[in-house]
């Protein structure tokens, strides 16, 4: 197992807004993460795609565990057939899902300066009430409940999949997955104010984003990641896709955003662009083909590679310049993919404190 590196200070923004808790940014210390096993036949009603596909979540869960402590959460009716594709390590708490899409409907941790831990609800919706969600929508309640955790709750509807916060104050999202009526009533501003009191951050970044275009009206963690405070990394098509492809021409048009905006301490953001992979081993045109949909957990990056070889290496050599310290893991987690999402998409860390 690697060593964890240094980490940045955990210390509060200068002004936090609401409550007074804040989500530390993801490559602070953990105490574990959290996981969703996959079971609903109405999502994935192919039962020969639905193993894989749990065979894919449990990669990652297994790969996450040779650096930290993984629960997965499942109805316990299930546990028997998951333990046959989950290492040993693998803790499995009896909280009944639909779906795998953790970072969404599963618990999004906050603290404070005293160090206590809450619960933030988004209050998941299925993105819209595009997919079932009966128990999908009950998980983050649950676990704040097993644990002990206060759930605060603002009534902001979303997923935390569809913002980025670097931990210091600043939150980048697209409007087309929050100011939509789907999630939530009100203007921009009165959803922004929510936002930045759900995870204490002092500034909010828009950029336009894509409505309708797909399942999550197009989170931002599947595009641009904050690296550290001050440095964003960001994945991008060839600029010719951008005149027939409207996640192409939306993710120019966020870079450039980035490149002109300022976090909350004033400053222009470092920019890291990557290409995006061609040559891969699925090529339907719904499959998200995301290095940047990564996960930073203790002395490790997981991320994924798709088979084009040059711009899966580009990638990891990226992800390492990026994360001094930590092993770079790479899967194949294809499924995953298939099904809209990636890595990040999967998991929820569960802070250090």
């Amino acid at each position: 197992m690697a060593a964890v590196p240094a980490m940045a200070s955990c210390a509060a923004p200068a002004s936090m807004s609401g409550t007074g808790f804040w989500m530390p940014e993801e490559s602070q210390p953990h105490q574990r993460t959290f996981m969703q096993w996959p079971v609903s036949k109405i999502v994935h009603p192919d039962p020969v795609f639905l193993d894989m596909l749990q065979q894919s979540i449990a990669d990652v869960a297994n790969a996450i565990a040779e650096f930290e402590s993984v629960v997965m959460l499942m109805d316990e009716r299930f546990e028997e057939s998951a333990r046959r594709k989950l290492s040993d390590g693998i803790e499995v708490w009896n909280i009944p899902t639909d779906d795998l899409w953790c970072r969404d409907a599963g618990p999004c941790f906050v603290r404070n300066e005293a160090g206590q831990l809450a619960v933030r609800h988004f209050n998941f919706n299925g993105w819209g009430s595009k997919q079932v969600h009966g128990n999908d929508g009950k998980v983050a309640a649950a676990v704040a409940d097993r644990l002990g955790l206060e759930l605060l709750d603002n009534g902001l509807v979303g997923e935390p999949g569809g913002l980025e916060s670097d931990g210091a104050g600043t939150v980048i999202a697209h409007e087309s997955s929050w100011v939509i009526d789907n999630r939530n009533g009100g203007t921009k501003a009165e959803i922004e104010a929510k936002i930045l009191e759900a995870v204490g951050g002092k500034k909010l970044i828009w950029a336009p984003g894509v409505k309708g275009g797909d399942i999550t009206d197009y989170h931002i963690d599947a595009l641009a990641r904050f690296t550290k405070p001050g440095e964003i990394l960001i994945q991008l098509p060839d600029e010719d896709d951008a005149e027939e492809d409207p996640f192409a021409a939306s993710a120019y048009e966020t870079h450039d955003i980035l490149a002109e905006a300022s976090d909350a301490g004033g400053k222009k953001f470092a920019m890291t662009v990557l290409p995006q992979p061609y040559d891969i081993r699925v090529k339907s045109e719904d499959f998200v083909a995301s290095y940047v949909n990564y996960y930073v957990c203790n002395g490790a990056v997981i991320a994924a590679q798709f088979g084009d070889a040059e711009a899966d290496a580009e990638a990891g050599e990226t992800l390492q310049r990026l994360h001094p310290g930590r092993e770079i893991v790479m899967l194949n987690v294809d499924p995953i993919g298939e099904c809209g999402g990636g890595i990040h998409c999967a998991t929820q860390q569960m802070p250090k404190v």
